[in-house]
């Protein structure tokens, strides 16, 4: 239209400016062409448009008009030089030069370079009042072609916008601090001028610096202004409908936001968009205006990308909606495209968003709304701008063909004109050219312009010029960008310079462009009136004036449109823009006036104008936040509050480790790790500690802590003592705020808009067993948003107890990501001394610090005691009153409930001393006399049990009693809490906490003492003394105590009282789960023989009535606890149901007919026991049947469902068992070797099996029957597995071939490619891949498939190697068995190795990873397992305790567990975590082979090569164990040469040091990492040495149980170790054939003693300690000289058994054994053999000289003892009653005896005076590693350690006339026993149960009276509910149900039923209920 009106007008009516803007445009086209005669034409009219004005030039010699002239020249040269017109344009070039031009070098001309500059910001808008930060200038240069436009050619008007214009003032009511704000554009214009950093007081008003003067100073204020902001954002974010006037109002706040709070609104904004079904206009135009006025850095390149892929996907998604949504969405990704136009923003994936999105807005230019084609083409502009990441090669590789062919077509169309042709060549240039480069964009918007043309008619040129740009960088984009700068400066008179002079000025995008900001300038109420009437006014001037602006009808529409659009709203100019609407209107020419008459006919409908925003909304979100209440003056007063209470306290930063299991050497400082809690995205640390370990201290500490840290806002710290919120499961914390005094607004305030750290202390003490975090909903929408801190003793918790406090489902890897625990641990001595500098500093008692010290050195027991912190509080409070000055310390044994009986009387007498010097009132002060009068403290006692014992009974044990007068004067409570003077005195003496009207103690401890005191009242038990003969031997039939030993037979209490006391706490409350009460009542056992009585009577008195069996099972569960046992005693008839047990020692015990229902026999000792006729149902003994087989276990695995068990022997059968009832379900016939791999189906109805040769077995599993044996015609000898999906079956073998069989069509696919056998084959998870490994060290990748080989990668260098999948099936590991110590983790997308693991120092075994593939676990012959991560490769834990090579390792379902076996016979659970050792599961006899979870993962199976597998219920074995013996076999025993203790070693690891009188374990040595051979007591008996397979020589302190050195040099296992009898030496033998000489206070090697060919097997020193001897496997014994290292003499032949040499106790013989079936007796002072004893018919393989020397006893692999007279060498007596081999020969203390253990279980004891065996011990028929004799005060013992772990005591008594030999004490291996236990007609065992003591050798056929199995249990179930829901008529028996009121009374039932099935109901409602309890 422009080339239309110009061409046909005269151009001599034109003026000079006018004609060079006609010869600019031609210019430009022409530069455009590729035609050249199209070029030579438009050149051409250049040069006549010229003809008049040169001549007007050379007439007015104006110099000026001359230059310019020749500028027009110089760019027709260049014109026609580029396109190859050389001749032509040297032509111009010389008519350039006559008009002045300058020639340059290359010859052409030139002239002053045309460039413009524009300001330019950083876009980031300040406030919506325009304050704003320092601008930067940006230099934008013109493109080469339009540097030769002309500029400045047109007249620029100078009454529109005349200058620049200063901000506008900003004026505002200030607001007064802490006042209510007007509006949210008050709040954005304080926040904007806070923020500002630039001189502000030239657009500020007076107020408004004032204001801002006084506010900077005020950090509450600031701080006030910006919350409000902030609670703004989430009060929007809660808004449910979001409308035009909210999102104006966060809109108006965004520039001014934080970063934090500005990112969280985008994304708010983002969401919006993106998840709303119809297009969200208005959060669309708000997410517009946030991304234009980002500061800067508060997005980033990530976020621009994200918010534009959704863009571009909703703008896809969206074509079928309205114009106005397109338009709306188009612009707002113009905005995010100019954001990262701005931001230098580049690569955006060309495929997945540049290319679409290009393609997208490419195509609106068709559309018929010329508003959204303008909006397209400036979105594509600045699409141009970021560039995508497309190499230039690739570019130019796929589109450098289509250039070619398509620009040959267009040349091709234009020379003619011919529009078709022209049309069909640049669709070929459209199709490979989109965004090639800047000639080929110039086609594409030549074609879209012939595209307009074709459809409309119009002349080619007009069309040419019609189209906005696309597909090529514009100018015009880059123009209107410097505009949106300049107007937003207030720089007007630039802006229209920049208009008027840009040479996109004719270009209508750029028009439109200006024009739309024209319209915005008008309607803004920013700018002052005459500023909008300039930019209405120069609209016009664009709409009239066609000579500089062109014809273009779409722009002028687009004036017409915005005029009215701004005529219509009240504000604008109207009067103003009426006027200039008038004048368009009337113009003179009447096709102006039709045209201005059609414009505003179709000016109506959608108008993209922003008028500003819309109104913000009444009530606004400001309205509503300010309405909020104040929040922030009650937390002040709060945490003034809390840290006042806290005060000045002693207080030790405690130490923590990962879990309760950790060793204490991983101890963490617990603050340290808090604060990384909170820190960090973990909801929940739960922190555990034994009673009084320091939780509540600590929780206090660390809400002050926070407290102290606390600034306005931050999150709130709130301390929750759960005990005193009623129901704590349900909205706890407003419970908790409303204690603390905060209104209920405040509480919806806090919980709509607050964080909290909550630290919930006492856990156990409100008895929850909810999980808090999720009964409280915390964290989810609209509830509270808290971390957790919650604390929690240890021994309150069961073993799944992480279920109570990990958020959402135990089975969720993600959330337990969330959770993390830690156990306080015990004080070390460095912090116990720092507690008492502080306690004397802050207390001043009556000691000082030194003395405190002195007296725990001293004191061993209490020095152990302090090291938990609530002891030692009590310690130092009264450890003046039990400690008398110069008192001998050494023999004081101070115990636990000790100091808490000085302390509640010190705690009485101080009470009595302050109520006394207090002002009391009349009756006060008597009532506090006659208390005197009666014992002040005796009464405050009386007290405190009483009271303890009514909320035990009334409250059930919670500690808080609250108690109001009116409410509760007539309730139990006012016995205690009532106003009577006697009960306020006596109150306020007592150790309670009042708050409120809410009382508790002040530890939790000191009710659990109340009780326990309680229960242990003595007054009135009458004490007499019997004689012997009232009790039998073994323990009376009429009491159930069993002598312990002769003393208890001399003189024994017993007790006579009418009847023990109905209203005693342990006949009304089970305390069987208060171990904290036990704990006390242990003690007291121990403390007080008539305690002891007291419960025996109990349990005596539940035989004859069953009221008392409440009481005789707490008072069994108290006597186990504190270690007494039961052995032969007669408990007939006790009635002991829901007991605990435990690992308590009932050997030979008479049982018969006693009620052990519900009791928990876990680890029992019952060998022998009698059991007839008990109940048992329900019984608990944590564990569950094993399989026996001939063979050994190969492999044992679940099927998927968990409903059955395969088990493979290594004898070829394959076995099914059904984990219901343990019961074999089939045995497969048919291998004929060695089944050598099985694996379940997918849906666990097949198994899958192979065995050799050239077939692959699949089995039924629930027939058993063989489907399918298919000969594959391949080795299929090595590996079989199902895919994913189970519809095929892979197998391999020697052959190196693998087998792809498909199930369902029956054909075989084959793999070829490794070179030799096939170790392993694994399918993908997704099924689509296939792994294998091979012999030939390779691992390939297979696609099932097509069977093609994708990688082949470098294996492991040696056969046998295993490989499996990560979960996710990215990742790859495998392992060799061979030989290798390594790990190695393949990338399978990139086919190759990218991690190896190494950190075993031997062979990988085994290989598993975690469910969520975050981890790998590796076992290892090294005996560990290493926990790894496979990001990264760094090992997390090494799990170390096995002491032998690691089989197999399996993660749990979960993935919280590790399960590990090991040739050590054992499985150790782990925890994933923390590395620690959960848990060790004993019982087989042989190496552990394999393990496998339960798919529940509630279940473990281990296989063993004893032929067991054995299942165990996981956690069984986690509960407490107080079993004291060793858990394998002793090899060594040794007393003490003070005859007070004696020591064990075992192959568990562990030494262990007894005390000979009581049997009780005083330490466990704990250090060594392998068997434990040989111990050593130093002369002294002060230190022991021991020896391990470990190599090293550890010496330990026999009194604190501490390793003092560790010994190095020996290079294999040590066997033997012996000290000097001076003490100074210790020597050492091993199997590195050398003995060793060690200095014992340096630790020093001071010999190596080498000369023995094969291992050392003893050493021994000679009584005078100046000779060694050693014995060897070589037949050899060799006598060392200690002095100087030598040896003297070799005693060999013979076949020398080096385990037995004896000194004689003179030190001038020695005797030793031999294979020869003689024992030998060497002379050493003459070095000759003194004597040969001949006699025994076999081996010798022990001998003992007697204490005098005057006989040498020998035993022999015969089984026959012979003693021999020492000086004549006769033989004296033969003993051949032993069935097996002597292993141990030992004299009595006095040399009349002789003890002889053998390989047959037995010891007897022989009379070496008269021949006779004197008794046979046979309680424990085992293997016996070691037997020693102790004499000690008059009695005798003999101590004896087991192949199984158990150590037997016996006191042996004797004389002439008889031999007494008693089990004194017993320590059990922890392992259930009932060997030889008799049980007949035993009740109500469950199947299983009655198995399990099968199996275990108990004897008689329990009877089985419960009938039924799990699915009978699910007929109870329906059974029970019907009996809940029905009337009373509904079933026989249900009415004696009613008025039932206990379990007691139901279980009487139960034991009265007759009819069966009545009695099987019972039961199983009687176990339901107990496990809901």
């Amino acid at each position: 239209m422009v080339f239309g009106s110009v061409i046909s007008s005269p151009r001599g009516n034109l003026s000079f400016e006018q004609v060079i803007h006609l010869t600019n445009i031609y210019l430009e086209n022409a530069a455009k062409s590729t035609d050249p005669e199209i070029v030579l034409v438009l050149c051409h009219d250049t040069e006549v448009s010229l003809a008049h004005v040169k001549k007007a030039a050379k007439n007015n010699n104006d110099k000026t008009m001359s230059e310019r002239i020749a500028a027009v020249y110089v760019d027709l040269g260049d014109v026609l030089d580029d396109q190859g017109h050389r001749d032509e344009a040297q032509a111009f070039y010389k008519k350039s030069e006559k008009w002045g031009g300058r020639v340059h070098a290359s010859g052409k001309l030139t002239y002053p370079s045309r460039s413009f500059s524009i300001v330019h910001s950083t876009n980031s808008v300040k406030s919506s009042l325009h304050v704003t930060g320092p601008i930067n200038t940006i230099h934008i240069s013109t493109p080469q072609s339009l540097h030769k436009q002309l500029s400045g050619a047109t007249t620029i008007p100078e009454d529109i916008f005349p200058r620049n214009l200063s901000l506008p003032t900003i004026t505002f009511a200030a607001p007064e601090p802490d006042s209510r704000l007007n509006d949210t554009r008050q709040l954005a214009c304080c926040l904007g001028l806070l923020q500002s950093s630039v001189e502000t007081d030239d657009i500020l008003d007076l107020g408004a610096r004032n204001w801002l003067q006084v506010t900077r100073n005020e950090s509450d204020e600031k701080e006030r202004l910006k919350t409000l902001a902030t609670d703004v954002i989430r009060a929007f974010k809660r808004d449910e409908f979001k409308d035009a006037k909210v999102v104006t109002e966060v809109v108006y706040l965004a520039p001014v936001l934080g970063k934090e709070d500005f990112r969280y609104l985008v994304k708010e904004f983002y969401s919006g968009v993106d998840q709303s079904g119809l297009l969200d206009v208005h959060q669309l135009e708000g997410l517009a205006h946030l991304i234009q006025g980002a500061g800067a850095g508060y997005l980033d390149t990530d976020d621009l990308v994200k918010v534009l892929n959704l863009l571009s996907t909703r703008l896809r998604d969206t074509h079928q909606q309205s114009t106005n949504y397109l338009y709306q969405l188009t612009a707002t990704v113009s905005h995010v495209l100019d954001a990262m136009a701005d931001a230098s923003v580049s690569g955006i994936d060309r495929e997945k968003i540049h290319e679409p999105l290009s393609a997208y807005l490419d195509g609106l230019k068709g559309s018929s709304d010329a508003y959204l084609v303008y909006q397209a083409a400036y979105a594509y502009q600045a699409l141009m701008c970021v560039p995508d990441d497309e190499s230039l090669w690739q570019a130019t590789f796929r589109r450098t063909w289509e250039v070619i062919h398509g620009v040959s077509g267009l040349v091709g169309a234009a020379k003619g004109l011919d529009l078709n042709r022209f049309i069909e060549g640049l669709k070929k240039i459209q199709e490979g050219l989109a965004g090639a480069s800047e000639i080929v964009q110039a086609i594409k918007t030549a074609y879209d312009g012939a595209m307009s043309l074709k459809e409309s008619g119009q002349g080619f040129f007009v069309c040419l010029k019609q189209g906005f740009s696309f597909e090529r960088k514009c100018a015009w984009y880059t123009a209107l960008r410097g505009a949106d700068t300049l107007i937003r400066d207030g720089q007007f008179a630039e802006f229209k310079k920049l208009v008027y002079e840009a040479p996109c000025q004719r270009d209508p995008a750029f028009q439109w462009g200006v024009c739309q900001r024209l319209g915005e300038v008008a309607a803004s109420p920013t700018w002052d009136s005459e500023t909008r009437q300039h930019a209405i006014a120069f609209l016009v001037e664009i709409y009239q004036n066609d000579t500089v602006w062109g014809h273009q009808v779409n722009v002028k529409q687009w004036i017409v449109t915005i005029l009215l659009q701004l005529s219509s709203f009240p504000g604008v100019e109207t009067q103003f823009i009426e006027s200039q609407l008038d004048r368009l209107q009337n113009d003179e020419d009447p096709a102006k006036q039709a045209f201005y008459k059609t414009c505003r006919e179709n000016g109506s409908g959608f108008q993209p104008l922003k008028i500003g925003l819309p109104e913000i909304g009444s009530p606004s979100l400001l309205d509503h936040v300010q309405e909020r209440p104040d929040v922030e003056g009650t937390i002040r007063q709060l945490r003034r509050q809390r840290l006042k209470e806290r005060g000045k306290a002693v207080y030790i930063p405690p130490q923590a480790k990962p879990s309760l299991q950790s060793r204490d050497d991983a101890r963490f400082p617990l603050m340290e790790k808090v604060d990384d809690f909170l820190a960090s995205d973990q909801m929940v640390f739960l922190l555990l500690g034994d009673s009084g370990a320091g939780k509540s201290t600590f929780n206090r500490e660390l809400e002050c802590h926070l407290w102290q840290m606390y600034k306005k806002g931050d999150i709130i710290p709130l301390f929750i003592n759960l005990p005193t919120i009623e129901k704590p499961e349900h909205d706890m914390i407003a419970k908790q705020l409303r204690r603390t005094e905060f209104t209920e607004p405040q509480i919806r305030e806090l919980k709509l808009n607050r964080k909290f750290t909550l630290i919930c202390d006492g856990y156990d003490e409100s008895q929850q067993t909810h999980n808090l975090y999720t009964s409280n909903r915390l964290n989810q929408v609209g509830e509270w948003n808290a971390k957790m801190m919650i604390s929690c003793r240890s021994e309150y918790l069961g073993v799944d107890y992480r279920d109570r406090f990990q958020p959402g489902d135990r089975n969720s890897l993600l959330m337990s990501d969330l959770f993390q625990e830690a156990a306080i641990t015990q004080f070390s001595m460095d912090q116990v001394h720092d507690y008492i500098t502080q306690y004397v500093s802050v207390h001043r008692p009556l000691w000082e610090a030194n003395e405190y010290r002195t007296t725990l050195d001293h004191i061993p027991t209490l020095k152990e005691l302090v090291r938990n912190p609530f002891l030692m509080s009590l310690s130092l409070e009264v450890l003046p009153r039990m400690v008398d000055p110069g008192q001998d310390l050494s023999t004081t044994h101070i115990t636990r409930t000790a100091l808490y009986d000085q302390f509640i009387d010190h705690w009485f007498e101080r009470g009595k001393k302050r109520l006394g010097e207090k002002n009391l009132s009349p009756q006060a002060r008597s009532a506090f006399e006659s208390l005197n009068d009666e014992g002040f403290t005796r009464s405050g006692i009386a007290y405190l049990k009483k009271l303890c014992s009514a909320i035990y009974k009334e409250q059930d044990g919670q500690p808080v009693v609250t108690y109001s007068r009116y409410k509760d004067e007539s309730s139990w409570k006012a016995e205690f809490f009532s106003r009577e003077n006697e009960k306020q005195i006596l109150r306020e003496a007592c150790p309670l906490i009042r708050n409120g009207n809410q009382h508790r103690f002040i530890h939790r401890s000191l009710l659990e003492y109340g009780v326990a005191l309680a229960i242990c009242d003595l007054q009135d038990w009458k004490e007499i003394q019997v004689s012997e003969s009232t009790l039998a031997r073994r323990g009376s039939v009429n009491s159930v105590v069993s002598s312990d030993g002769y003393d208890a037979l001399e003189k024994v209490s017993v007790i006579i009282e009418q009847e023990p006391d109905l209203n005693s706490p342990l006949v009304w409350r089970r305390f069987v789960k208060e171990p904290s009460v036990l704990q006390f009542l242990e003690e007291r056992v121990q403390q007080e023989p008539l305690f002891r009585q007291q419960l025996l009577g109990y349990i005596e008195q539940s035989k004859k009535d069953k009221k008392w069996r409440i009481a005789a099972a707490n008072a069994m569960t108290i006597l186990v606890r504190a270690g007494v046992q039961f052995n032969y005693a007669d408990l007939q008839g006790i009635r002991i149901p829901h007991a605990d047990l435990s690992y308590g020692v009932f050997h030979s015990a008479q049982l018969q007919g006693a009620d052990l229902r519900q009791v928990d026999l876990r680890g029992t000792w019952l060998q022998m026991a009698n059991l007839d006729n008990t109940k048992m149902a329900g019984v608990q003994f944590g564990e569950l049947p094993f399989l026996k087989h001939d063979s050994e276990v190969g492999m044992c695995v679940y099927s998927p469902d968990g409903e059955t068990i395969a088990v493979r022997f290594n004898n070829g059968e394959l076995t099914v068992y059904s984990t219901s009832n343990w019961e074999s379900l089939w045995t497969s016939e048919g291998h004929s070797d060695s089944c050598r791999a099985t694996v379940y189906s997918p849906n666990s109805n097949q198994i899958a099996s192979i065995s050799g040769g050239y077939a692959v077995w699949l089995w039924d599993v629930r027939t058993g029957m063989c489907i399918h044996t298919p000969d594959t015609g391949y080795e299929s000898d090595w590996v079989v597995v199902y895919s994913p999906r189970g519809n095929q079956i892979a197998f391999a073998g020697s052959d190196g071939v693998i087998g792809l069989w498909d199930l369902e069509s029956g054909e075989c696919l084959t793999l070829v490619g490794h070179i030799d056998s096939i170790s392993d084959v694994i399918y993908s998870p997704n099924g689509t891949l296939i792994a294998s490994s091979s012999y030939d060290t390779t691992v390939r990748l297979w696609d099932v498939e097509t069977g093609n080989c994708l990688h082949v990668m470098d294996g492991h260098g040696s056969y046998d190697s295993k490989i499996l999948y990560s979960p996710q099936g990215d990742q790859l590991a495998s392992f060799c068995r061979s030989e290798e110590n390594t790990v190695r983790l393949y990338d399978i997308e990139a086919g190759g190795c990218h991690l190896v693991l190494t950190g075993h120092s031997d062979r990988v075994l085994s290989v598993m990873y975690s469910p969520n593939g975050n981890q790998v676990a590796s076992a290892s012959a090294d005996k560990t397992v290493q926990l790894w991560d496979t990001d990264r490769g760094v090992c997390l834990h090494i799990l170390q305790g096995h002491a032998s090579g690691v089989n197999c390792v399996l993660y749990s379902p979960q993935g919280d567990m590790v399960a590990s076996s090991s040739d050590d016979r054992t499985v150790r659970l782990w925890d994933t975590s923390t590395g620690v050792c959960r848990q060790i599961l004993t019982g087989h006899t042989d190496w552990v082979t394999s393990v496998t979870f339960s798919p529940k993962g509630n279940r473990v199976a281990s296989g063993s090569s004893d032929g067991t597998v054995r299942l165990w219920d996981i956690g069984a074995g986690m509960s407490r164990h107080t079993s004291s013996g060793h858990s394998r076999s002793v090899k060594g025993v040794k007393c003490s040469p003070r005859g007070d203790n004696f020591a064990t070693c075992s192959e568990d690891t562990t030494v262990r040091i007894w005390d000979v009188k009581t049997g009780v374990c005083h330490h466990i040595l704990q250090g060594h990492t392998d068997d434990v051979n040989c111990i050593d007591y130093s002369p002294h008996g002060d230190q022991i040495a021991t020896v391990s397979n470990d190599e090293t020589v550890r010496l330990w302190n026999v009194e604190t149980g501490a390793c003092t050195h560790i010994l190095k040099g020996h290079n294999r296992y040590i066997c033997t170790i012996a000290y000097s009898p001076q003490g100074d030496q210790i020597a050492s033998g091993g199997w590195d054939g050398t003995a060793r000489l060690w200095d014992v206070k340096s630790g020093e090697c001071r010999y190596t003693l080498t000369g023995h060919s094969a291992p050392i097997y003893r050493v021994v020193y000679s009584p005078n300690g100046k000779q060694l001897l050693s014995s060897g496997l070589d037949d050899t014994i060799r006598i060392w000289d200690v002095e100087t290292g030598s040896c003297g003499h070799t005693l060999a032949g013979h076949g020398i058994w080096g385990d037995s040499i004896a000194y004689s106790p003179q030190d001038d013989r020695v005797a030793y054994v031999s294979k020869d079936n003689t024992v030998r007796v060497w002379d050493i002072g003459t070095s000759e053999h003194r004597y040969i004893f001949v006699g025994h018919n076999s081996a010798v393989w022990s001998v003992a000289y007697s204490p005098k020397g005057d006989q040498i006893s020998s035993g022999g692999k015969d089984g026959s003892v012979k003693v021999w007279d020492a000086e004549s060498g006769d033989c004296l007596w033969t003993f051949t009653s032993h069935s097996k081999g002597v292993r141990v020969i030992v004299y009595s203390p006095r040399g009349d005896l002789v003890a002889s253990a053998s390989d047959d279980g037995l010891v007897r004891l022989w009379d070496v005076v008269s021949g006779q065996c004197r008794a046979v011990i046979q309680d424990f028929q085992d293997r016996i590693g070691g037997i020693i004799w102790i004499g000690a005060s008059g009695v005798d013992y003999l101590v004896a350690g087991y192949g199984n772990g158990v150590v037997g005591i016996w006191q042996v008594r004797y004389d002439r006339s008889h031999c007494d030999v008693s089990l004194k004490r017993m320590a059990t291996n922890g392992m259930l026993d009932v060997k030889d236990a008799t049980m007949r007609d035993v009740q109500g065992l469950s199947p299983l149960n009655r198995q399990l003591l099968k199996q275990r050798g108990a004897v008689g056929e329990p009877m089985q009276r419960l009938q039924g199995t799990s699915t009978n249990e699910v007929i109870m179930v329906s059974v029970v509910s019907n009996l809940e829901a029905t009337s009373s008529d509904t079933a026989a028996g249900n009415s004696t149900l009613r008025g039932i009121g206990s379990l007691e009374q139901l279980e009487d039932l139960l034991e009265q039923a007759e009819d069966p099935f009545y009695r099987d109901m019972m039961a199983f409602i009687v176990k339901n209920i107990t496990r809901s309890k």
